[in-house]
């Protein structure tokens, strides 16, 4: 931090002058404006060291809240208990996606699912959604069965899903709409234009944006609903690296305003350790749950720091994708 400006010695009176004399010296108009700006500047100075101060979690303030989370002060939100899903092709064939998976999302939390492609991630986020069930096992939210899709669980697809005939407006208005609260509600949509950075398109269609925009569009489809848990089955997966760290820091400021439960499933072990309060690893079909790695780093957080780096090396080893290769039996 820059050191501060020093303030100048006011003149007093009684000083001595060159031959000995006593000289009384007052303090003029130019000298007094000078001094107050000077201290103005000092408490904008200040000011804004005490916001920076305030937007940042410490790694002590995250490592609180994870052992909050553990040691249960937050209720659990959603519950997955022995969950398996079987698949049918029709002709006898069958893909077992997951087999006898437990999982607790606490309220609050932010959670990835990371694994291999084709590991169920999306399988058992849309199982939590209520969009299919499973053949064996539970899931319950707040301890109410899940069996259908609800407006408390709001649901973020891959490439967004927009109804192209629609405006950005009517296409975030659509969750409003079918619970027939939209004329009621119906200010709010302006309000959540704004709120992802849309201001200017809310008559836009889904054509005249980029897939960055229709992913915010998407999102604020959901949050308008106003969500207990928010599930994001790869938002992100399909842009490119500098639109998806804009939209990742959009999604944490989203996530830290309505302090939502958030779960999203993502390929990219960067995302899910910026992001993340927990990061669940997925095995190989049939998906099952191998680890869970508890990320107690502050916030904001840096891509390069020696302790991102070492979750990144970890995650990636427990996926087998750090590259290392076994030492040979022999040698010739």
């Amino acid at each position: 931090m820059s050191s501060l400006p020093r303030l100048q010695e006011a003149p007093g009176k009684g000083q001595c002058g060159p031959h000995g004399q006593v000289v009384e010296k007052v303090e003029t108009v130019e000298w007094v404006s000078e001094r107050v700006e000077t201290v103005e500047r000092v408490l904008k100075q200040v000011e804004t060291v005490e916001q920076t101060v305030g937007q940042v979690e410490t790694v002590e303030q995250t490592s609180e809240r994870a052992t909050a989370v553990q040691d249960g002060a937050h209720p659990t939100l959603i519950s997955v208990k022995h969950v398996s899903r079987i698949y049918s092709d029709g002709h006898n064939g069958t893909t077992h996606a997951l087999d006898d998976v437990s999982l607790i999302v606490r309220l609050g939390e932010f959670v990835s699912l990371i694994g291999p492609s084709g590991c169920g991630k999306t399988t058992l986020l849309r199982l939590i959604a209520g969009l299919d069930q499973p053949q064996s096992g539970t899931l319950t939210m707040q301890n109410q069965p899940i069996t259908a899709p609800s407006h408390e669980r709001g649901y973020v697809f891959q490439q967004g899903a927009l109804y192209p005939w629609a405006t950005v407006e009517d296409n975030i208005a659509t969750g409003l709409k079918a619970r027939g609260v939209y004329h009621a509600q119906k200010p709010r949509v302006a309000q959540f234009v704004a709120l992802v950075g849309l201001s200017g398109f809310g008559l836009a269609y889904p054509h005249q944006i980029s897939g960055g925009m229709a992913q915010r569009v998407a999102i604020a489809r959901a949050l308008i609903n106003e969500p207990k848990a928010l599930l994001l089955d790869e938002p992100m997966g399909a842009l490119d690296s500098f639109t998806r760290i804009e939209l990742q820091d959009k999604l944490l400021d989203l996530w830290k305003e309505f302090k939502s439960t958030m779960v999203l499933v993502t390929h990219d072990v960067d995302e899910a350790i910026y992001l993340s309060d927990r990061v669940v690893i997925m095995t190989p079909r049939p998906g099952r749950i191998s680890e869970m790695i508890d990320i107690k780093l502050g916030r904001p957080r840096s891509r390069s720091s020696p302790d991102f780096l070492r979750l990144r090396a970890q995650i990636l080893e427990k996926l087998h994708l750090s590259g290392s290769h076994p030492e040979p039996e022999f040698s010739i």
